[in-house]
């Protein structure tokens, strides 16, 4: 049955490609909406993950608010998909005037000093369109990391979807990719990492709207051994069709403590930039999945704690390695 399933996944993802791409950009948005609010009105485990981790996000929320969030939610998760099943047919034009970014000059003057630069974001928006935009508006390629999806042929095909975009994507399993970023960065290069969620052994605690989560160690630590730049970015949405960004100032490396307490000091500040754009516009957070320690816990202790590939989406995040 699993194999089935998989084979499933894989064509739906396929068919999603192959025809989303062809509709004029109008009627995909459309569709898009349509989608997201019958998957809202399912509330499904996916819409009431969303509800509760937004809940943390805006406590003073009344029900009615956080419902209207939800569905707010999953008609912004519905457009990143609908972008991306497009960004392969994205003219120059259309990728230029597609993102607006505040403060990009914390990335152009960190490139221009040769020093590398860490581009770290939470799962806000549309990530995919902010990295198109790097390598084909500001002709700058990035190297990233990917977490393996089953089947293994629909990861495949999401690495070659951001490959053709001029990304360089590392698997996330097999060790290698931690020294394969730091080489980049000291060539003087760009990596952009998804940040926010981190369910391994490894990941540093911080305080997150108030209560214990885990973030990767990963920009923090590449950002200590290389001398790269580590900036926070978020993004957003608004009525327009343009998605908004800002690049946060560098999240400096402190000039005392060992290694782990400059690592907890500088995610902590990474993880506070986050909550910043977040808190902002929470309704643009595709967080679908469990993040707060309290809330693996209380999953654990019935008996199936999550794991990072266990994603009601099936789709490779870009890790904080």
């Amino acid at each position: 049955m699993s194999g089935a399933k998989d084979r499933l996944t894989d064509a739906l993802y396929g068919l999603g490609w192959a025809t989303v791409k062809t509709l004029p950009e109008p009627v995909a948005a459309g569709l898009g909406r349509r989608i997201a609010d019958t998957a809202w009105k399912r509330r499904g485990k996916s819409v009431l993950r969303l509800e509760s981790n937004l809940a943390r996000v805006v406590p003073d929320a009344t029900p009615q608010r956080l419902a209207e969030l939800s569905k707010a939610g999953m008609r912004s998760y519905m457009r990143y998909w609908m972008e991306s099943f497009r960004l392969p047919t994205w003219s120059q034009e259309r990728v230029d005037g597609g993102f607006d970014v505040k403060d990009v000059h914390y990335l152009k003057d960190g490139l221009a000093s040769g020093r590398g630069v860490i581009l770290a974001l939470p799962h806000l928006a549309n990530w995919d369109l902010a990295g198109v935009w790097v390598t084909r508006s500001l002709g700058v390629p990035f190297t990233t990391v990917a977490e393996r999806l089953k089947p293994e042929t629909l990861y495949d095909r999401f690495v070659a979807y951001r490959e053709s975009l001029g990304m360089e994507v590392l698997p996330h399993t097999g060790g290698s990719a931690f020294g394969t970023l730091a080489r980049r960065l000291r060539a003087g290069g760009l990596v952009c990492l998804v940040s926010d969620r981190d369910l391994s052994a490894s990941g540093v605690e911080v305080k997150f709207f108030g209560d214990t989560a885990r973030m990767p160690a990963g920009p923090a630590i590449l950002a200590q051994q290389t001398g790269a730049l580590l900036l926070p970015v978020t993004l957003w949405y608004d009525d327009s069709p343009v998605m908004k960004g800002r690049i946060h100032p560098p999240i400096e490396v402190p000039e005392t403590g060992g290694r782990a307490e400059k690592t907890s000091v500088m995610t902590q500040a990474l993880a506070d930039a986050f909550a910043t754009g977040i808190a902002d516009h929470p309704e643009d957070w595709h967080m679908l999945q469990r993040l707060w320690l309290a809330d693996l816990e209380e999953r654990a202790g019935e008996g199936s704690e999550e794991r990072p590939g266990d994603r009601p989406e099936a789709r490779p995040e870009v890790s904080g390695s």
